[in-house]
């Protein structure tokens, strides 16, 4: 197109007053004004505003292409805000864009943060337990939450946590006149009439170490029936699955689905498959005590007869059951280039990575551990039973 048609405008709590000569006359043009009731009201556009329906849903905007329409955000609109979600549907040059400063750096300026060594999260639209990673000793973190409920229950997570002594802050309206900064200890949280757009700071400086960023969590962090790729196991094969950011993993015969947890850790999304609902539910516990349970999905039923129903995955790990038929529905819906590992403990299981190896090459590792154990007054070693993993690609 040849004049971009929608004006994405980021507003704050100082209203018009805050904008720019570009931001007024977009607004002025537009036939249209997508906002919240709040950002409406700052903006004062009458009867052109559009609130945003519940849930948030971008149709409206997108039907109206080629007119000539503005959106209101807070802030920064491409940090947590409408405008990433509108521009992956448009192409370049369909929009123009006016930035104000985002909630996280004006309240890194109000408590006098470097916002390089804070961790911003944005929870609106997402479970408070995604916090749970972010949660250790010396860790700044700024929180947008959806309003004043979210807000006390974070808190209560976090003091929950083991972190009740450390400090935390409650920021209201930062940018304009109404504008409230509150200070308190997360254990004793007064916070009476607060007012959105809210923001939660904290500075974890009493409490636990936290989650390690290495892969092999301690087996005690999660909830198991002895069905679960222990600790020094799971490193080597987080090791051959090579999770990146923003990858899919299969994770079939999930157990606990420890392996799936923290390839979510890892900023990944996974699809466990497990046939027990009873490993199903462990699944779904140890993604909300590990704050991933909007990263991880739990399939109920056998591997084999989900496949098809689930999106294509970058890598796929194989814990248990694994078996020629499976493999060859593996091969029949693989994406080029996605990654396998399996590990195998039975002697069947172990003769066909054998022979796998051997027609598709790969890495295979004979993986032998023993942890040292009583033994009468003194001690010996226990060895547990030999994996055979095999990596290579589909």
């Amino acid at each position: 197109m040849a004049e971009a048609w929608l004006s994405i405008i980021g507003i704050g709590e100082d209203g018009l007053a805050g904008l720019g000569d570009g931001s007024r006359a977009a607004l002025e043009r537009a036939a249209h004004v997508f906002g919240g009731p709040r950002h409406l009201a700052l903006a004062g556009v009458g009867a052109r505003g559009v609130a945003w329906g519940v849930p948030f849903d971008i149709a409206p905007v997108l039907a109206l292409r080629g007119q000539p329409v503005a959106v209101l955000a807070s802030g920064d609109p491409f940090w947590f805000g409408a405008g990433g979600s509108l521009c992956q549907h448009l192409q370049p040059g369909e929009w123009i864009a006016f930035a104000q400063p985002s909630t996280f750096s004006r309240a890194a300026a109000r408590l006098g943060w470097r916002l390089e060594h804070v961790a911003c999260l944005g929870l609106h639209a997402l479970p408070l337990a995604a916090v749970r990673p972010w949660l250790r000793r010396g860790q700044r973190l700024l929180v947008l939450v959806r309003d004043a409920d979210a807000l006390r229950s974070l808190v209560a997570l976090v003091g929950a946590q083991g972190y009740g002594a450390s400090s935390a802050w409650a920021l209201e309206r930062l940018g304009g006149p109404q504008e409230r900064v509150r200070g308190f200890r997360v254990d004793s949280p007064d916070l009476p009439g607060l007012d959105a757009p809210l923001a939660l700071a904290l500075d974890l400086h009493d409490g636990p170490r936290g989650l390690p960023a290495s892969s092999g969590l301690p087996d005690a962090l999660f909830a198991h029936d002895g069905q679960i790729t222990k600790s020094p196991m799971r490193a080597l094969t987080l090791r051959a699955l090579a999770p990146r950011p923003g990858e899919r993993l299969w994770d079939l015969g999930a157990g606990s689905g420890s392996v799936s947890v923290e390839w979510c850790l890892a900023g990944g999304t996974s699809h466990a498959v497990e046939r027990s609902p009873e490993r199903a539910a462990n699944i779904r516990r140890n993604a909300e005590q590990l704050g991933v349970p909007h990263r991880l999905s739990v399939h109920v039923g056998h591997a084999a007869d989900t496949l098809a129903a689930l999106p294509p995955a970058d890598a796929v790990f194989v814990g248990g059951g694994f078996d020629r038929p499976l493999f060859d529905a593996l091969c029949a819906v693989r994406r080029p280039g996605c990654r396998l590992v399996v590990n195998g403990v039975t002697l069947e299981t172990e003769a066909l990575l054998l022979q796998l190896h051997a027609q598709h090459g790969g890495e295979l590792l004979q993986v032998s551990l023993a942890q040292a154990q009583p033994l009468g007054s003194l001690r010996g070693w226990q060895p547990a039973r030999p994996v055979v993993q095999w990596s290579g690609v589909l």
